[in-house]
């Protein structure tokens, strides 16, 4: 059986589980869960979270040697961010449009007394911007500072371009070290399905029924925005923008979003997400080394449909109406705020705290929905990583048109 059907056999046996063990028997969960599920499902995290130093510093500097030309790594990093910031603003606006529709506050009862959640703050764009490159970047690498790591990396692809073959050596090693990395990849990947059913069991089973019929209206909603945005915009992209198949695509990615699904991390799912992209999808090594990086870091489409129906959710448990104009507010916030709390621990709910803050809603509100959404957040992190990918493919298909139309005309 291949690596993918493992993976979803696991992912619905680990949800089955979880989910008898907490209707039926939740003490045998309760002593399953720290000696079984939660040591299968960390190490199978702390396996490839290994990876990820490792194998972003090392793709993005062969991302930025294997581009060469400094004006082609700055029209695809264009590309790039343009297309992550415009798909974060398609998004929120289904987010918000599927909540006012669907109302999922005004579905049950839900006790606002004892909400409760203190919101980190997140730093200015500004600032963020600006820390972007490294003070120390040894120190970058220890903290797993995607941003700095990236800027780090590209001047170093970058200078081993321009010095030639006086570096030929050096980007020899790079790329051996990369060949190892991903080896290392494979080999991890064989632990998938258990770590994917140790982490599916353990979710599963701390949230249960109760939880999930409180809440049912609202993750729906979540549920229904994602789907759709994955359908149309991620789908609309690989076949009008790329001219290929979307379900080519999704059939294809299918590995990396089990595993996105089960981890609800888009930086431990790097290193699969690029292994597919670039052996299932076609995508070049140079540009998935630049684009999902970069995606994993600042890409947070997943992130910002679950904002923008919590918002509406929040607002109408409150009994707040929201303008137009505070929903203009609403999504302009939360395209900034994924710039802002890029690499931020909890980056989620800090923009969430953000987005609410700027309409007046009460940021306590957030604690109405933290009980299932470590559920919700694997399926935008499958969502989301698939937006790195589907830009990478996008990405890839335009540059590589460029290159036969200069072929063509001689230029």
């Amino acid at each position: 059986m291949k690596l993918t059907g493992k993976i979803i056999i696991a992912l619905i046996a680990g949800a089955v589980v979880g989910l008898l063990l907490n209707i039926f028997a939740p003490d045998a969960y309760n002593v399953l869960d720290p000696y079984l599920f939660t040591p299968l499902g960390r190490i199978f995290l702390n396996l490839i979270s290994m990876l990820v130093v490792p194998i972003v510093f090392l793709s993005i500097i062969l991302g930025a040697a294997g581009l060469g030309d400094p004006k082609k790594l700055g029209r695809i990093g264009l590309k790039t961010v343009s297309y992550f910031l415009i798909t974060t603003t398609i998004a929120i606006v289904i987010g918000l449009s599927i909540a006012s529709i669907a109302q999922p506050g005004k579905a049950g009862d839900f006790d606002t007394k004892n909400a409760e959640f203190t919101a980190e703050k997140a730093p200015p764009v500004g600032e963020t911007l600006l820390n972007i490159i490294p003070k120390n970047p040894l120190e970058a690498m220890t903290q797993g500072n995607m941003l700095q790591i990236i800027a780090f990396a590209l001047f170093i692809g970058l200078a081993l371009t321009a010095l030639g073959e006086k570096t030929k050596g050096l980007l020899n090693l790079v790329e051996q070290g990369n060949e190892v990395m991903m080896y290392l990849v494979g080999f991890v990947m064989k632990f998938a399905p258990y770590g994917t059913f140790g982490l599916l069991a353990s979710a599963i089973g701390s949230q249960g029924l109760s939880a999930i019929k409180a809440m049912g209206v609202y993750m729906v909603c979540v549920l229904a925005a994602l789907f759709i945005h994955g359908a149309l915009t991620y789908g609309g992209t690989i076949l009008l923008l790329a001219k290929k198949s979307p379900l080519w695509f999704f059939k294809n990615f299918a590995p990396a979003m089990s595993v996105a699904f089960s981890t609800s991390s888009s930086n431990a799912t790097l290193p699969l997400s690029m292994e597919v992209a670039q052996n299932r999808l076609n995508v070049p090594k140079s540009v998935s080394s630049f684009v999902q990086p970069l995606g994993a870091t600042i890409n947070m489409d997943g992130t910002a449909i679950m904002q923008g129906v919590a918002t509406v959710f929040i607002a109408q448990v409150y009994n707040v109406d929201l303008t137009m104009g505070e929903l203009t507010t609403v999504v302009l916030t939360a395209v900034l705020a994924s710039i802002g709390t890029a690499g931020v621990p909890g980056v989620g709910l800090i923009m969430l705290a953000m987005v609410l803050s700027s309409v007046g809603l009460p940021v306590e509100g957030v604690g109405l929905i933290l009980g299932i959404d470590r559920i919700l957040d694997m399926t935008r992190t499958a969502i989301n990583i698939s937006g790195d990918a589907a830009c990478a493919v996008y990405v890839a298909e335009t540059e590589k048109k460029r290159t036969i139309k200069a072929q063509r005309t001689g230029a």
